[in-house]
């Protein structure tokens, strides 16, 4: 029974490195050119896993992919402080600008990399969207409750947490064409310009 349990451990353990360097390749090369390859050699598994582990192929490993990073961001969100709405939105953007600062240096989003190039990697590109809106979907709403509890209305509090999204995602982009944070650091002066509280 005790082989049985490592050796279950040990599969798990091989799929969770073959999905973070998925996330990491995602995020610095997008999905069209994210390949299996690519994977073994980042994540030290053995060929047999990628059919073992994703028998549907790279549309099973994407998915699972971006599941695991927007969990993963969803949960830090969540332990995001603040008893302010501006404390809230400093919390955000102290939080996400490194990620943006990798972005300068050729990172990304790897939700974002499902969405934009699904079409052109994977045949079926409705699951992967499903995926992607469900992830912008639940980190909103777990700003939004942060901000609701600060005591912002529940639609003013929807409302800027669909502008803080809409803030890192197009940082993302536009510090990765600039090679610069610049355009990050202006954005998140201007999205606490318009909060009450020191400025």
């Amino acid at each position: 029974m005790a082989v049985l349990v490592k050796e279950v451990a040990v599969a798990a353990d091989t799929k969770s490195r073959m999905i973070s360097a998925a996330i990491g390749l995602l995020q610095r090369h997008g999905l069209a050119a994210m390949s299996f390859t690519d994977v073994l050699a980042e994540s030290g598994a053995a060929r047999g896993a990628i059919y073992h582990h994703f028998p549907g192929g790279k549309q099973q490993l994407a998915l699972e992919a971006a599941r695991r990073n927007a969990e993963d961001v969803r949960g830090h969100l969540r332990e995001l402080p603040g008893r302010t709405s501006r404390d809230v939105v400093d919390a955000f953007l102290d939080s996400v600008r490194p990620v943006v600062q990798a972005s300068a240096g050729g990172g990304g989003c790897a939700i974002a990399a499902v969405t934009v190039d699904g079409g052109a990697a994977i045949a079926d590109q409705s699951s992967l969207l499903t995926v992607a809106a469900e992830a912008f979907t639940g980190w909103g709403g777990e700003l939004a409750a942060k901000l609701t509890d600060t005591g912002m209305s529940t639609s003013q509090a929807a409302d800027l947490a669909t502008l803080m999204i809409v803030t890192l995602e197009g940082a993302h982009i536009l510090c990765r064409a600039e090679g610069s944070i610049a355009p990050f650091d202006r954005a998140a002066a201007a999205l606490l310009s318009g909060l009450p509280g020191p400025g």
